[in-house]
């Protein structure tokens, strides 16, 4: 018992929360769940009640996100491995000081892995020489996954899409529909500033409070009516005043890749 790790689970999908929970019940019996939240503000409270070594962190949540609670979990000497369905976040993981990084659908043999860095780190109390060498490491294996998917909640799990069959997503309320290339649709219950965020700007542009499109698949745009696009799909989408410079910024730098 004298390598039992303490760690809490941190994210807003109940999905989440639980199908984590029961994999590191089932695979990592090393790992002793002390609390679960789903906030960052309830995974402070946990920091301040419990002794914690380990936080199984969701990057994409509501108000704070979990970069934010990373000044705390240093604080509280807690070590954090990122829990996420999107890959774009990998650059910021690197820099947040994360242990690891972990790509939702969580695989059990890659959850394993993390678990087991996690113990020999914490157990052994390295210097910050080599925490440089361990970020090297995540880097190279982020690097090795060359990940081009995303996981979008659907409720009972995950879907996973592959980023270049997105056509564009389109704002409803607090919800998001992702338009795909076969015509299907998904709706997923995020905001479309999370997206907006998380979509690499090399190929996605918010054009319209309500609009994000994928350059991929943009067959022409005109000023006739103000300025407006249309996909190669057929569907015209209108581009706001506010953001009309920057869309045509973009399509400059994307002609020219």
């Amino acid at each position: 018992m004298s390598n039992t790790i303490n760690a809490i689970i941190v994210d807003d999908e109940e999905f989440a929360r639980s199908s984590l929970y029961f994999l590191l019940q089932e695979n990592c019996k090393v790992v002793h769940i002390t609390g679960i939240a789903k906030s960052v503000a309830e995974a402070k409270l946990l920091l301040q009640k419990h002794q914690v070594d380990l936080i199984f962190l969701d990057i994409a949540m509501p108000g704070e996100n979990g970069f934010e609670l990373i000044s705390t979990a240093e604080q509280h000497n807690a070590h954090v491995v990122f829990t996420t369905a999107y890959d774009q976040y990998a650059v910021k993981a690197i820099k947040a000081n994360a242990l690891d990084y972990l790509l939702k659908p969580i695989d059990i043999d890659e959850l394993k892995e993390s678990v087991e860095k996690a113990v020999k780190f914490i157990s052994s109390k390295k210097s910050d020489t080599s925490s440089s060498a361990r970020l090297l490491s995540l880097k190279n294996d982020l690097d090795q996954k060359n990940v081009r998917k995303i996981s979008l909640p659907n409720g009972q799990g995950y879907t996973l899409v592959d980023l270049d069959h997105i056509v564009h997503v389109e704002a409803d309320s607090n919800y998001s529909i992702f338009h795909l290339h076969d015509n299907e649709k998904i709706t997923v219950s995020k905001v479309l500033k999370e997206y907006e965020e998380i979509l690499p700007e090399s190929q996605f542009v918010r054009v319209h409070k309500s609009s994000i499109v994928n350059l991929n698949y943009l067959q022409e745009y005109n000023s006739r009516n103000g300025l407006e696009l249309t996909l190669k799909n057929g569907q015209r989408i209108a581009v706001s005043r506010r953001r009309a410079s920057d869309f045509l910024e973009r399509i400059r730098n994307y002609t020219q890749l």
